[in-house]
């Protein structure tokens, strides 16, 4: 079977294991179904996710004058210690930004390569940590805007990353950690302004189980930019990499705005 359209970031059920799916305009498939079985990939051209337009993409999805003016991509997304909103300074649009900013935010550790500290906002659990190709995480501290889980996300930073490797967790490579454990540990670093909002008794550990039938030795990024055409046996999903037999992987998030047709 044939399906075509732009890519963006797989959709993901919470489960045992997690379920993935493929969303385009006309049609989704559910990838989980395609594990063991030959999966071709033609690139055919651009679309960015904001505009529409056939324009190459730049980053994130974008093409360039989108991602220099829409309030989707401002700085305060990467480095959410920027944020503004509730101070009502604008960065691009206030209006969004508030609408963003101003809610519920997680600071997080999650066991994904090695322990690694991050921000998500509270609606967003577990899909941030199934993105990202986490095993597990907990959540360290929910604060009202992404002000304060930036400056707390800062302050912790010295003491675990906030980057994923992503070749060691595709070869599910890492390290074991006691989340809990290490939970009890971060008080001291927290800032004074967040301490109120640390709740030592809240264990909420997230396990999570990813389609994976084997997991490579090595590990090949596959890139639409250099390679048009590709096809290999999907042998397992994890984060936002489909994964193949010959070790060639491939990450969805990367070649947003990407327009493919998938052979089946």
């Amino acid at each position: 079977m044939t399906y075509q359209g732009v890519l963006s970031k797989m959709q993901t059920e919470f489960g045992d294991p997690i379920q993935y799916y493929l969303v385009f305009e006309n049609s989704f498939l559910n990838m989980n179904q395609l594990l063991n079985k030959e999966l071709e990939i033609n690139f055919e051209g651009y679309q960015c996710l904001n505009c529409g337009k056939k324009k190459k993409i730049f980053r994130q999805g974008f093409c360039y004058e989108c991602f220099y003016s829409s309030p989707a991509v401002g700085d305060w997304i990467m480095k959410p210690e920027l944020s503004t909103a509730h101070l009502d300074i604008e960065d691009r649009d206030l209006a969004y930004e508030k609408q963003v900013q101003l809610q519920p935010h997680i600071v997080y550790l999650a066991l994904s390569s090695e322990v690694k500290v991050g921000v998500t906002r509270k609606s967003q659990m577990p899909t941030r940590w199934i993105d990202q190709g986490a095993s597990q995480a907990i959540s360290i501290v929910e604060v009202p805007n992404r002000y304060l889980a930036g400056i707390t996300e800062v302050a912790l930073k010295s003491h675990y990353t906030d980057k994923t490797n992503w070749r060691k967790m595709l070869q599910n490579d890492i390290v074991h950690m006691d989340l809990i454990a290490e939970k009890l540990k971060v008080e001291s670093l927290i800032p004074a302004e967040v301490q109120e909002f640390y709740h030592l008794e809240k264990n909420d550990l997230y396990e999570m189980h990813f389609p994976v039938l084997n997991y490579p030795k090595k590990v090949s990024s596959l890139s639409l930019d250099k390679t048009t055409h590709y096809k290999g046996k999907l042998t397992g999903i994890k984060g936002q990499y489909l994964i193949f037999e010959d070790g060639t992987v491939f990450n969805i998030r990367s070649f947003e705005g990407y327009v493919v047709r998938l052979e089946v």
